[in-house]
């Protein structure tokens, strides 16, 4: 997150952004006895039911995996501009971003900018399946929305002023954690309980979570 509203920068900066990247059994018997139609009943039953949660179990899954992943870049640079499908990558200047006390430090960083690092964790932690945009509005689009109270590890936040919509992500990793990049000159951070921190509470946009592209 940078000094000038992000959302204009990063629009401007996009094209040079880096993208490397139950059925039972059919043989049934001519005639099934009461006790044996019940056995294939519940069996169906509990089949069907496992089915239909295997989805959630896969994506609670895959969201502690995105978690994992995040939590292996704390202390990695911010870099405006850095990160991709591959991980941290040299950022650059773009107007105002980029610099620190008039020093452009992009250009020399490896590192993420905050939606490279969401870029970057979903795409390994997904192996793949999920590729979002390395820019904040687009990720939010991608994404389906989440309430508050149903936050989950690997969940994006977004954040927006005024002068700045949607001008930064964060990644949730559980018990209200966030782990973010958040602007030149600092590392990848986490920050306990974010949506109690008066800051990041005032600036929330909303949740979401990403899914594979349909």
């Amino acid at each position: 997150m940078e000094s000038r509203p992000p959302y204009r920068d990063e629009a401007s900066g996009v094209r040079r952004r880096r993208m490397l990247g139950l059925a039972l059994g059919a043989g049934l018997a001519p005639a099934l006895t009461p006790a044996a139609m019940a056995t294939a009943t519940a069996t169906a039953t509990a089949t069907s039911t496992a089915r239909s949660d295997t989805p959630v179990v896969a994506s609670a899954a895959l969201g502690r995996r995105v978690a994992e992943v995040a939590t292996a870049q704390l202390g990695v640079p911010y870099a405006w501009g850095g990160g991709d499908r591959l991980g941290a990558s040299l950022g650059f200047c773009d107007d105002e971003n980029g610099y620190l006390d008039g020093v452009c430090m992009g250009e020399s960083t490896v590192g993420f900018d905050c939606s490279g690092l969401s870029l970057y964790c979903w795409y390994r932690a997904s192996h793949g399946t999920v590729e979002l945009g390395h820019y904040t509005v687009a990720q939010f689009h991608r994404s389906a929305p989440v309430e508050r109270d149903a936050l989950a590890p690997g969940d994006l936040l977004f954040f927006s002023r005024p002068d700045a919509p949607l001008h930064h992500v964060g990644i949730h990793v559980g018990d209200g954690a966030m782990i973010h990049a958040e602007r030149t000159g600092t590392l990848v951070a986490r920050v306990e309980h974010a949506l109690d921190v008066p800051r990041w509470a005032g600036e929330f946009a909303g949740a979401r979570r990403p899914g594979p592209a349909g």
